[in-house]
């Protein structure tokens, strides 16, 4: 395996605008297009792309994705915060035991600090908070050494923003377990690396199970509080881009670890990267393992989503399967759409009606907020986004550019929508009455004309409100794919 590293610093944005830099953006696309080449001397099959909470928050984030795409022919997936913590678990699960035994993860990035507690099952708990050691360097220290002041603020705010996500972990912890605490990514093994050369004069060749003591860390804290800048640089072990950072950082850790009240802490190697890769191998089906359980997160995540908004999921499945059904029946005859692009259409289908949990009025449009905002695992914000619109477009107007929601999509996603909802219009319509009575179905599509051949449950019905509804959804179906739709029912 082939690891490379660079540091752009995307989260240093400009503090008026919230902006990505235009010299921080090129900086990245060259960083990119380094370990693009190098991926591709390797000969790759597939190059995997995430960002997180810098790109997510900027305004210009989307922009940024968009020359990336131009100039490089990347697809870079923006995350969620809850998605970052999850794909963070799955890479501490890759290389460290956590043997049934509640364990809380930090990762405390540029932009973000995420918390997971895990004991290597599902996840109990995944949060994402704003406190990262960019963004609180950034907007909290202007003095160096930083005076007593800015700590002071610093400190009280770091504490108040851990506040929630540490009580929410905590009481997931049950009776009698004892908590472990595990540290990923650059903030925890710098201050290990520094550590461990003060107390050994050799700097560590390996960080993976490395200890240290929230005693340690808090001595390091009250160092780097003391330290200017130079004197910061010139501590063995430091790195040029992590001393201007370190105590922000440091000082998280040490609240979180005051906050759980826990002495010491294990350091990963494997985060995020590693687990952006674990959740691509578990997709394909390529992991079957110890990780096995984790490969249907996404699944989960949508049953979990479907029960908070008490989605009636006997009659959502009998519509998902008139769905896909209808999706696979014309895959590559009137659409292109991608196995993916399947399983998306699945999960705005068992979903579409979640709005009901808001109101019956303008529903479609409550579905479509509750799905965008409902923290769905397993899925990029792009691939949210999708979902969300495909659920808003199951009845009504059909999608239109002047509707912003839809109009921020890529023109690929736009396509999709356009193709893929009247189809569930049309799975709709087959379940009109919600009381299956359309046991089977199946369609032919020939010169122009796409004809629905449907069996009913029970040979006795006519199912004339099913053939009501379709005739009253095929409107929209039929100006998209430029063909006559015809419904016969069959009792063989």
């Amino acid at each position: 395996m082939t690891r490379e590293k660079e540091t752009v610093r995307l989260g240093d944005r400009d503090l008026k605008t919230g902006n990505l830099k235009p010299e921080i953006i090129q900086r990245s696309i060259d960083a990119l297009r380094r370990c693009q080449s190098i991926a591709q001397s390797l000969h790759v099959d597939e190059i995997i792309a995430v960002a997180t909470s810098a790109t997510r928050e900027a305004p210009n984030g989307h922009e940024f994705i968009a020359r990336v795409r131009e100039e490089l022919g990347l697809d870079v997936s923006i995350i969620s915060g809850q998605e970052e913590a999850r794909q963070i678990y799955l890479g501490v699960l890759s290389g460290m035991e956590l043997s049934q035994k509640p364990h809380a993860i930090i990762d405390i990035g540029g932009g973000s600090t995420e918390l997971i507690l895990g004991d290597g099952q599902e996840a109990r708990s995944l949060s994402s908070t704003k406190i990262g050691a960019v963004r609180l360097t950034q907007e909290f220290i202007t003095t160096d050494p930083i005076d007593d002041h800015e700590f002071s603020v610093l400190q009280a705010y770091i504490q108040g923003a851990i506040e929630r996500p540490t009580e929410e972990l905590l009481s997931k912890v049950g009776d009698g377990e004892t908590l472990r605490l595990v540290g990923t990514s650059g903030t925890v093994s710098s201050i290990a690396t520094l550590i461990t050369i003060d107390e050994t004069g050799q700097e560590p060749t390996l960080l993976n199970g490395f200890r240290f003591s929230r005693d340690a860390l808090a001595k390091w804290v009250d160092r780097l509080r003391q330290a200017d800048y130079a004197k910061r640089l010139a501590m063995p072990g430091m790195q040029e881009r992590r001393a201007e950072i370190l105590l922000a950082g440091a000082l998280v850790l040490l609240a979180v670890m005051q906050k759980l009240d826990i002495q010491t802490i294990s350091v990963c190697e494997r985060a995020l990267r590693e687990g952006v890769i674990v959740d691509w191998m578990l997709k394909h089906g390529l992991i079957e393992d110890k990780l096995r359980y984790q490969s249907s997160v996404s699944e989960r995540s949508v049953l979990k989503l479907a029960k908070k908004f008490e989605v009636d999921l006997d009659y959502s499945d009998r519509v998902a399967q008139f769905a896909i059904q209808l999706f696979e029946q014309t895959q590559g005859v009137l659409h292109d759409a991608t196995e993916r692009d399947r399983q998306l259409f699945w999960v705005a289908t068992i979903l579409h009606n979640c709005g009901l949990y808001v109101s019956h009025s303008a529903h479609h449009k409550h579905s479509y907020y509750l799905i965008r905002h409902g923290e769905l695992l397993g899925y990029t914000e792009l691939e949210i986004a999708l979902i969300a619109n495909l659920a808003r477009y199951h009845r009504k107007s059909i999608p239109k550019k002047k509707h912003s929601e839809y109009a921020d999509l890529p023109s690929r996603q736009r396509q999709l929508v356009r193709q893929l909802s009247p189809l569930l219009r049309l799975a709709i319509a087959l379940d009109r009455r919600q009381i299956g009575a359309i046991a089977s179905m199946r369609c032919e599509c020939r010169q122009g004309q796409f004809q629905l051949y449907l069996k009913p449950s029970n040979p006795n019905d006519p199912c004339e409100l099913e053939r009501w509804s379709i005739n009253q959804k095929k409107v929209i179906f039929e100006q998209e794919y430029n063909v006559q739709l015809i419904a016969t029912l069959v009792r063989t």
